[in-house]
């Protein structure tokens, strides 16, 4: 296990075992980009391949969670507290127009002299035919949403979405009646065809997957509950119970106002 913390550490959630092999991999892949000579590059550029893998490796617990249904809450929630998701960003995921958002930094118009957000976030019909842009933090070449905007946002292997590969390599060794068992030396896609041929692989299998507005074991999900709680009481006959209720109560009200409001007339 790709450990966040020293000392001691607790066991994880089941389901560990079917992202664990991608993680480790991502893992090494950090330590390679850490340790490597950063002679003949700019200041910023020497951190690009840390931005962009944390990205990546954000990205790839995201849709395994909230897409593909293949892990659970709380081994969800456990990465998230290992430093393995990147919670501001994740958060920012969930909001339209913020799907493919490559960092949180590129949005705080305090961060850019300015005052506006960085050139990554501008739509690609926004710009000239030929213009190219890559962030100065992050080498992000845009994550705006909307037609016409990169599939791969960094366009190298950083920008793959590793979900999607292995979630497409499953089915396809289902069809054939074999198990596929991720690798780490197969963690990114073999070539741009594999690229194009996973995303809509793992599009038609996303869409199979049953989704909720808000998991009921969230604080936020508040109204979910509460429809299921109205429903019972409606079949409980409860609902009417409480209407009779309040419309007692607004009786009686009406009445000490009218009785408050004769008593000055009568003074």
């Amino acid at each position: 296990m790709a450990s966040r913390r020293y000392g001691r550490q607790k066991k994880p959630p089941p389901g560990y075992e079917f992202i664990e092999p991608v993680l480790e991999a991502l893992e090494t892949e950090m330590r390679e980009a850490v340790n490597e000579p950063h002679e003949g590059k700019r200041k910023c550029e020497a951190l690009w391949p840390v931005h962009q893998i944390n990205w990546q490796r954000s990205r790839y617990i995201y849709d395994m969670y909230y897409k593909y249904k293949k892990v659970s809450r709380q081994l969800y929630e456990w990465c998230c507290r290992q430093k393995l998701v990147d919670k501001a960003l994740a958060a920012k995921w969930k909001k339209p127009g913020f799907d493919r958002l490559c960092s949180v930094h590129c949005i705080n118009t305090r961060n850019t002299n300015y005052g506006t957000t960085s050139i990554c976030r501008v739509p690609r019909k926004c710009l000239a035919p030929d213009a190219v842009v890559q962030d100065q933090l992050t080498g992000c070449r845009g994550c705006a949403s909307g037609p016409g905007g990169y599939n791969n946002i960094f366009g190298n292997k950083y920008g793959q979405y590793l979900a999607g590969i292995q979630i497409a390599r499953e089915e396809a060794a289902k069809k054939k009646g074999k198990v596929y068992i991720a690798r780490k030396e197969w963690t990114y896609a073999m070539d741009f065809d594999e690229v194009r041929t996973s995303k809509a692989d793992a599009k038609s299998t996303a869409k199979k997957v049953e989704k909720k507005s808000l998991d009921e074991e969230s604080w936020l999900g508040g109204a979910e509950r509460q429809k299921k709680k109205r429903a019972r009481e409606v079949k409980s006959g409860g609902d009417g119970e409480a209407d009779d209720e309040d419309a007692g109560t607004g009786s009686e009200t009406a009445k000490r106002v009218k009785n408050v409001l004769d008593s000055f007339q009568t003074e």
